[in-house]
């Protein structure tokens, strides 16, 4: 029997560690890797047409199932393509291995043809980046980055050149162990009995949620119950928190609605669960601020903290909320839910109005009548830009639905690749792209990835010719937009060359069906709504001066879009304050 080379071990230890398939383009510096991946049975190559590409849907994977995912990139161009998609997962906290193989291992250090350097290239977006050279190194090294993935929540990256891998492996007698999944973490007694005592004291309690609560909508529940406190949340924490709600008070940020910011900053007590929101603008001043997160580096970045709390939002909330008092006063919370529903009540006709006749298309009305066509547990991916503000707040969760994007990392081009991924786990559940015209056309090419694959993705493509984030931006800081149109582009028919279904809509009387038609079409499809570009944007009078105050005030003028089926919520919520 033939001895193992290097590359068939590598791939033995990445099936080993639960990976099922390698997302990447192929590439001399890789032919081992790729080689042993063709005769292994229990993983898949998936190749894509930029590693980009890969890295992002490797991403997705990752941050859908909480298991290790893997992507790969050949020497030189290959690993600077990687970089974009890899710090999205890092910043996702998405569980990542990447493989940059590189040049041959004599050349390393000359200048030689397509040279990098890899394990110093990806450090800033990685917990782990080093080189094989040795045969020997091999295995210690991959599961030494298996575990800065896993337990870290992040990326990891092996470098390891072409002839390395086509080498015999050291002689292994039983499969290395790994750690593949992490721990429960909970804080420390003394920590419990301090946030018990500041949540005691308080009169005026809010929460507000982030990514770090999923899997404790439960518990997250059961302690507002308790204490009478309203629940914000930030965008990477709604798909957790909103659904079945009965304290929902919506989202603060530049994409928020609701009555979030007034809870947080109107309480006496802030208590920041799993959520690192970077923007300080809408942080409170004078208002006790409790922080609970298992990355002990998140806590304390963004705000003067009172308390610090290092475990998990769902084992910290199980020991804490037998320990607190349950407060009886619900006028905070009664007063918050009562402000929210009133401020939704302002937006929610913002989309409605005259919507048979606008030409273009309202993208506010797209994505409404998406939400109600999608599947109950469909996932979806967001396009960077005015996307974010659609899925924010149109898209509604459940509890079965998924919604994920490049929120930390702000990439153009990623809910395409995202879908790739999310598709790949499961071609049976629904899976859509939100994407923009400026974006998808980034990294168009890989519609080819989904026809070539027979993945069912649907893209809605919110067509408005424009970045229109960017015009946006441009407006509040006081510049006219600039450079930030595109021609006029039909989408679907490029879709339809490309081998997939294409539907392009300019009539807003045809949404519906044509959405019903992408929706259940059996292979990709895409959907190109012409949608107005003018939508949210700033009346051209006011000045970049007057909007200076655009984290508190101008995404209140700007960004009043409506808010779909959320009012919904807020009626119901309101309807269920206890009566004197």
């Amino acid at each position: 029997m033939a001895k193992q080379t290097v590359a068939e071990q590598f791939v033995d230890l990445l099936v080993h560690a639960g990976v099922q398939r390698l997302y990447g383009v192929v590439g001399d510096s890789l032919n081992p890797v790729t080689d042993a991946v063709r005769r292994n049975p229990s993983i898949e190559w998936v190749q894509v047409r930029h590693e980009e590409t890969g890295a992002f849907a490797a991403g997705a994977e990752a941050q859908l199932t909480g298991r290790l995912a893997a992507c790969a990139g050949s020497c030189g161009p290959g690993h600077l393509h990687l970089i974009n998609g890899l710090y999205d997962a890092h910043r996702s906290m998405a569980p990542v291995l990447a493989l940059a193989a590189h040049i041959p291992s004599a050349e390393i250090g000359t200048a030689y043809f397509q040279e990098t350097h890899p394990d110093r290239l990806f450090t800033e977006c990685s917990h782990y980046s080093e080189l094989i050279s040795d045969p020997a190194q091999m295995p210690r090294i991959l599961r030494t980055a298996v575990q800065h993935a896993i337990g870290r929540s992040g990326v990891a990256v092996v470098a390891m050149s072409g002839d390395v891998a086509g080498r015999a492996a050291p002689g292994q007698d039983a499969p290395l162990a790994m750690v593949t999944r992490r721990p429960a973490v909970r804080p420390g007694e003394a920590e419990i009995a301090e946030l018990a005592r500041l949540v005691d004291e308080a009169g005026a309690i809010t929460l507000f949620c982030g990514s770090g609560t999923a899997g404790a909508h439960d518990e997250v529940m059961a302690f507002a119950g308790r204490v009478k406190a309203p629940v914000g949340h930030a965008l990477r924490g709604k798909e957790w928190i909103q659904y079945d709600n009965p304290f929902d008070v919506g989202m603060s940020g530049l994409l928020g609605y609701g009555a979030a910011y007034e809870a947080m900053h109107e309480a006496d007590l802030l208590i920041l669960l799993g959520t690192d929101f970077p923007y300080t603008a809408f942080l409170p001043d004078g208002v006790r601020v409790v922080q609970v997160d298992i990355r002990p580096e998140h806590l304390g970045r963004r705000s003067r903290l009172d308390l610090a709390v290092w475990g998990d939002v769902r084992e910290t909330l199980r020991a804490v909320t037998a320990e607190v008092r349950e407060k009886t006063d619900r006028r905070f919370l009664d007063r918050m839910l009562a402000k929210h529903a009133e401020l939704l009540e302002n937006d929610v006709a913002a989309y409605t109005r005259d919507v048979e006749h606008h030409r273009p298309v309202h993208p506010e009305y797209v994505a409404s009548i998406l939400d109600e066509e999608a599947a109950d547990d469909a996932i979806f991916t967001v396009d960077t830009g005015m996307c974010n503000v659609w899925a924010a707040r149109y898209l509604s969760p459940n509890g079965r639905r998924r919604v994920i994007g490049s929120f930390n990392h702000g990439s153009m081009a990623n809910a395409m690749p995202q879908a790739i991924g999310a598709q790949m786990l499961d071609r049976s559940r629904q899976v859509v792209a939100l994407s923009g015209d400026g974006g998808f056309s980034m990294l168009m090419g890989d519609f080819l990835t989904l026809v070539q694959h027979g993945l069912p993705v649907k893209v809605v493509l919110f067509d408005n010719s424009s970045l229109g984030m960017v015009d946006l931006e441009m407006m509040v800081a006081g510049f006219p937009p600039y450079g930030t149109a595109y021609p006029r582009t039909d989408y679907a028919a490029i879709a339809r060359a490309a081998g997939g279904h294409g539907v392009r809509v300019e009539d807003p009387a045809d949404v519906r069906d044509a959405l019903r038609e992408t929706l259940a079409h059996d292979g990709p499809a895409l959907v190109d709504v012409v949608t107005d570009p003018n939508a949210l944007s700033i009346p051209p009078h006011v000045t970049g001066r007057q909007l200076a105050g655009f984290a508190t005030t101008t995404s209140k003028l700007v960004l009043n879009g409506g808010v779909g089926r959320m009012i919904q919520l807020a009626r119901a919520n309101l309807r269920n304050i206890p009566r004197p």
